[in-house]
């Protein structure tokens, strides 16, 4: 493990390089993992770590899900079981379910938690705020997460391309003597980068805060007070659209992403240099006390309880498809969908 100095602060991180997929396999030939679930994550950790060579099976309720397994390689009765047998037969049990069906499964995987296992999680969710979900591992078992910052779509595309999504790894509980090389085995074996050092309660405070913040809904919120500015303007939606959302992605996010925000501004005109240079502080000071709220309510677990009392609803997914039809009906994504049309890839 090496210690890196990041803006004066020193963190424990875990390279590919010193630590190889061949040690990964070292450490995990006798074990075998099972992916418990199969919609976001799942896919892509079980199929990473098969294609890395390591011995793993999925656990997934029959249905929809199942079939997508099926049609991605896993073999029932062979590498693909239902769920409670998956756990019985698993060393290592990845519990990958979405938070709500973590809370509803729970009670039917515990006997399978037998002495000497590994619980492994990529959300800190469970855990974290154990006396909302009852989710409570015995003492006797590893508890441990590898989560890759990074969707499983990303995680998929970018294994198969030969690069990495990075992960955190935490370690909640240490029964074997072995759960660091356990959570570094694995964490290399899924695909990660490379793995920084953080908490249960880290990973899930800062998890919330970027999808609800930089990640998903504040970027959506921002992209599309600009646009509606610019449309109540008079700009086409063309215009409006090229100028919030497909500069920022195809030009400016690849510029900063290669070498940082400072080499993006460098490599703009003088006038986007002194505008944007201005104009960060009020955006800054706007958003910051939204910021902070939303760390408030995370850390208070009220943004957890939203999301339970929310995701165990009857009619969630229908009320989730309806509010996600009227993200992509509305104009600025339908004038979206044309401009990616418009690419020169897709001429």
């Amino acid at each position: 493990m090496a210690v890196l100095n990041f803006g004066g602060v020193d963190e424990n991180v875990v390279t590919r390089e010193e630590f190889p997929l061949e040690k990964a396999r070292e450490v995990l030939k006798d074990e075998t993992i099972a992916v418990i679930g199969y919609g976001v994550q799942g896919p892509a950790q079980s199929l990473n770590l098969r294609d890395n060579g390591f011995n793993v099976i999925v656990g997934q309720r029959k249905g929809k899900t199942w079939d997508k397994a099926v049609a991605d390689g896993w073999v029932p009765g062979e590498t693909l079981f239902e769920i409670e047998e998956a756990c019985q037969r698993a060393t290592i049990i990845e519990y990958l379910l979405s938070d709500a069906a973590q809370i509803e499964v729970w009670p039917r995987i515990q006997e399978y938690l037998t002495p000497g296992k590994a619980l492994y999680f990529s959300h800190g969710f469970a855990i974290t705020y154990k006396e909302r979900t009852h989710i409570v591992p015995p003492s006797d078992i590893d508890v441990i997460l590898v989560a890759p910052k990074g969707s499983g779509t990303s995680l998929r595309k970018l294994f198969l391309q030969g690069r990495g999504v990075n992960s955190s790894y935490a370690i909640f509980q240490d029964a074997t003597g072995k759960a660091w090389e356990r959570t570094i085995a694995l964490g290399i074996g899924v695909g990660s980068g490379y793995l920084f050092e953080t908490t249960f309660k880290k990973e899930v405070y800062s998890d919330l805060t970027g999808e609800r913040g930089t990640l998903m809904g504040a970027i959506q919120g921002l992209l599309l007070a600009q646009y509606e500015t610019l449309r109540e303007n008079g700009h086409n939606p063309s215009e409006a659209f090229n100028e919030t959302v497909e500069e920022l992605t195809q030009s400016l996010m690849p510029l900063f992403s290669e070498r940082g925000m400072d080499w993006m501004y460098a490599n703009c005109s003088t006038t986007a240099q002194r505008g944007a240079l201005d104009w960060m502080v009020p955006f800054h000071d706007a958003t910051k006390p939204v910021f902070e709220k939303l760390y408030k309510e995370v850390a208070l677990g009220n943004e957890a309880q939203r999301s339970i009392d929310s995701n165990s609803q009857p009619d969630y997914r229908e009320k989730l498809n309806a509010e996600l039809k009227a993200l992509h009906d509305s104009e600025m994504w339908r004038a979206g969908a044309v401009v990616r049309q418009l690419r020169p890839e897709n001429s």
